[in-house]
């Protein structure tokens, strides 16, 4: 038997506007995305001894911003407003996806760390335990008030940051973006942002490996470099990173002696 109720139109949910406004602008970006299939195993097993576990998508964002010092264009964006030109910044600011449940509802918004490369990961760690548990309108205070804006006012504020505020641009929205469902066991094909370089892993398989991807602005690079880059960052992961979290180990074993 159909049912009786009609259909009704309802007002777009607050909290999915700031996600709507991220995939109008990675509709515009020309992305290509690359994948290679990592061997970390070493660091798996690293990362279990850990007395205090560190996200892996923070061992990600740390090795990333490492391999970005080595490779300005990681750092670059394509700025097409008042003339085609490249905006280089000196340092990686990362944005991480994070969903947080407010008010009954999912919400998408983005954490921030700066010079990722400079931090300790414990230092990232308490960060990113601040952005998961702190009130919303707290930690993400201007996302926030942006969601509450009808999309024409919002869409006035991207503009100006992404075209007219390049000072502020990095620091209001990164040099590149990490999103990932890997605790999940599912993979992301093509992460949804509109940085030059936005980057997804997946689960870990049995041996200890996984799938990263990149997704890149092929304006400013091509997918020599991506892959390049992407050998460095499980080279750096089984190297720097590794060694950042041997030391920890073994800090924790001096300190419990």
């Amino acid at each position: 038997m159909p049912s009786s109720e009609r259909s009704r139109r309802l007002g777009l949910s607050r909290s999915r506007r700031l996600t709507i406004d991220v995939l109008h602008y990675h509709r515009r970006m020309p992305t290509c995305a690359h994948d290679r299939q990592c061997d970390l195993s070493r660091l798996a097993e690293l990362r279990s001894r850990l007395v205090v576990r560190i996200s892996w998508s923070l061992l990600f964002i740390k090795a990333f911003a490492v391999v970005a010092e080595k490779h300005r264009v990681l750092r670059q964006t394509y700025i097409d407003w008042p003339w085609p030109h490249v905006l280089e910044e000196p340092d990686s600011i990362a944005m991480l996806a994070t969903q947080r449940e407010y008010r009954g509802e999912p919400w998408l918004f983005w954490s921030r760390f700066m010079q990722p490369a400079r931090c300790s990961l414990a230092e990232m760690q308490q960060s990113l335990e601040r952005f998961q548990t702190e009130p919303i309108k707290k930690i993400f205070q201007r996302q926030w008030q942006l969601s509450g804006f009808p999309t024409f006012v919002r869409r006035c504020f991207w503009w100006w940051i992404l075209n007219i505020a390049v000072g502020k641009r990095a620091e209001r929205v990164g040099t590149f973006f990490l999103t990932t469902l890997a605790g999940k066991g599912v993979e992301i094909q093509d992460p949804p942002a509109f940085l030059t370089s936005n980057l997804t892993y997946g689960p870990l398989d049995k041996h200890g490996r996984c799938r990263v991807t990149i997704s890149y602005d092929h304006r400013l690079m091509d997918g020599s470099t991506v892959a390049d880059c992407l050998i460095e960052l499980e080279q750096t992961l089984n190297g720097e990173i590794a060694e950042e979290l041997e030391k920890m180990i073994a800090t924790n074993v001096d300190t419990a002696a």
